[in-house]
């Protein structure tokens, strides 16, 4: 099974933004990061996951380790009464970043996902390295 590490990171929040992901299959390591000029935290947490999935697309199950419970919480649970309630939080509100939730729960489906969530700054080697690639894209957008 395909193990991925997401993480992802905004100074400002507002402000400039970066994501980044580690892909291993238990013999190869594969890195990718990248950012954004002006976002959120959570749009570079969903961004990271989606990132992932896209280049991860030809397995069918994935262990997937985040530090957000945003994006874990959001797919476990949440999102089922999102789309139930045309895109609607138990609130009546519009779900917040819904076009990323929707290209990320379009992904999902096609593919078995395991959430894992992982403490984040925790000393969890891949954990503790996805930070570090995340926060130097969010810094080279400054």
């Amino acid at each position: 099974m395909l193990k991925i590490w997401t993480d992802g990171s905004c100074l400002g929040n507002p402000g400039p933004g970066g994501w980044g992901f580690i892909a291993t299959d238990g013999v190869n390591i594969a890195e990718r990061c990248g950012g954004e000029k002006n976002t959120t935290n959570n749009q570079m947490e969903l961004t990271a996951v989606i990132r992932a999935l896209t280049a991860a697309k030809k397995h069918k199950e994935i262990e997937i380790h985040t530090d957000s419970q945003y994006v874990k919480n959001g797919m476990e649970s949440w999102i089922k009464n999102w789309k139930k309630n045309n895109w609607r939080t138990a609130d009546k509100k519009p779900v917040k970043n819904k076009e990323l939730w929707q290209k990320l729960d379009e992904l999902a489906s096609q593919i078995k996902i395991h959430w894992v969530w992982v403490r984040g700054h925790n000393g969890e080697e891949f954990n503790e390295r996805v930070d570090d690639l995340a926060r130097t894209a969010a810094e080279s957008y400054k």
